[in-house]
């Protein structure tokens, strides 16, 4: 058993007490109350979901097991030679809540290695596809044809226990993680770069042979250590991590459940949302022909486009209440990687000029840059200038987290989920004070 499991294994003997407490002894505690508006407004804030792998704390971003996005990658211990945690150590960090060792690891690593042989048959599918269809849906087409694949699928009609459904499913996330970076740098070839792909580099880690299949030298590779690492995880509520949940929820294997996660992360309200910043920020840096801006130009931009009744893009969020600490990871690694890049130098001003402005005309309850003002300039400073790839990058580390938490919801216990439908007739009558 590797190291990873072994750990994982002894902390689901310890939660599990706490969870059947929980609902056995308490399960009748109320914890909130819901309004008409949260059940019209697709429930936003319901206190419904348990994950103890992230929080979205308003004023400090996600918290990752407890630790801020600074805390990890201060305490995560970087790739040799370079800037950023590897993704095998924080993935054993999101399973397990615990800083890994380098022993540690190197176990994970080992782990994806053995597990990383993408079969023939995925790439022949992906391949027979029309190339001009977008990389997400071939993306979760590779992923949903090795569901064949699913130790879980196999074991639960040989009457798996319950008990030891997170055990198939660990598996299937072990298999399934160790392949994204191939399909996906695989896809990237084939569509953007003539077909000409770039076989797999045993020696490098998860982050450095991404950035090796996509033909990208370094510092790329810190580049998607760094992007991995961010967008792995968002609580359980957010569209794709809930997805994932959902489907997984009635039992469906890991192949199933990351497929959906995918087809949820692909809209325009939630994953797509870096890449229609970075089409804004290239519509205004042509608007103004390449020039960068003073401060006194950008903020009558900025003054001239709220009052013609379109948004800023980038700036805003659901829950958080200052700036998206996503975005200052990433504008860290621009100031010292790419200080000089226009695109960057606009994106920067955009972070002096527009908060004060939301601020002033009401416009935000948080008017600060959230993780998509910055991402999509870093891939296009790099060479990633193909804005429908961005959200198959965003789903490789939304993968990590979602599922660790398919994980922990089967080693828990959790049931298939089922909320309740009422009429509108049923919130007339509760709002007109008839019941």
């Amino acid at each position: 058993m590797s190291l990873l499991k072994q750990k994982l294994q002894e902390k689901i003997l310890v939660e599990r007490p706490r969870t059947e407490k929980l609902n056995k002894e308490y399960g009748n505690v109320k914890v909130d109350e819901v309004t008409i508006g949260q059940i019209i407004g697709g429930m936003r804030d319901i206190k419904s979901l348990v994950t103890d792998v992230s929080y979205l704390d308003p004023y400090e971003g996600i918290r990752f097991r407890g630790l801020t996005i600074p805390e990890v990658l201060e305490k995560l211990p970087s790739y040799p030679g370079a800037e950023m945690p590897t993704v095998e150590a924080f993935f054993y960090f999101l399973l397990t809540g615990d800083l890994p060792t380098d022993a540690e690891i190197a176990d994970v690593r080992a782990e994806f290695d053995k597990r990383k042989t993408v079969p023939d048959y995925v790439f022949r599918i992906i391949r027979a596809m029309p190339i001009d269809s977008h990389p997400m849906t071939m993306f979760a087409t590779g992923i949903m044809s090795m569901q064949k694949e699913s130790i879980f699928a196999k074991k639960y009609h040989e009457n798996l226990k319950k008990g030891d459904y997170w055990d198939a499913y660990y598996e299937d996330a072990m298999n399934l993680l160790a392949k994204l970076p191939e399909i996906a740098a695989f896809i990237y070839r084939l569509k953007y770069r003539n077909g000409e792909i770039i076989p797999a580099d045993p020696t490098l880690d998860f982050g450095g042979n991404f950035a090796h299949m996509m033909g990208i030298a370094k510092p790329y590779d810190d580049i998607a250590r760094l992007y991995f690492l961010l967008h792995s995880d968002h609580e359980s509520g957010n569209v794709s991590a809930h997805t994932g949940h959902l489907v997984a929820s009635a039992l469906s294997d890991m192949y199933y459940a990351i497929s959906a996660m995918l087809n949820g992360l692909a809209g325009p309200l939630h994953g797509l949302a870096n890449e229609e910043v970075l089409r804004w920020l290239h519509s205004v840096y042509n608007g103004m022909g390449g020039k960068v801006p003073t401060e006194d130009e950008m903020k009558k931009f900025v003054y001239e486009t709220l009052d013609s009744g379109k948004v800023i893009p980038g700036f805003g969020h659901a829950v958080l209440r200052k700036t998206d600490p996503r975005y200052t990871a990433q504008r860290e690694f621009c100031l010292k990687h790419l200080p000089e890049d226009p695109l960057f130098k606009y994106v920067d001003l955009l972070y002096k000029v527009v908060p004060n402005i939301l601020l002033e005309k009401g416009k935000a309850k948080n008017p600060w840059p959230n993780v998509d003002a910055q991402s999509g300039v870093i891939q296009w400073y790099y060479g990633v200038q193909e804005y429908e790839f961005y959200t198959v990058l965003f789903g490789i580390g939304r993968a990590l987290g979602v599922c660790s938490n398919i994980i922990w919801s089967r080693a828990l216990g959790y049931p298939l989920e089922r909320p309740k439908s009422l009429t509108t007739k049923m919130l007339e009558d509760v709002a007109f004070g008839k019941k």
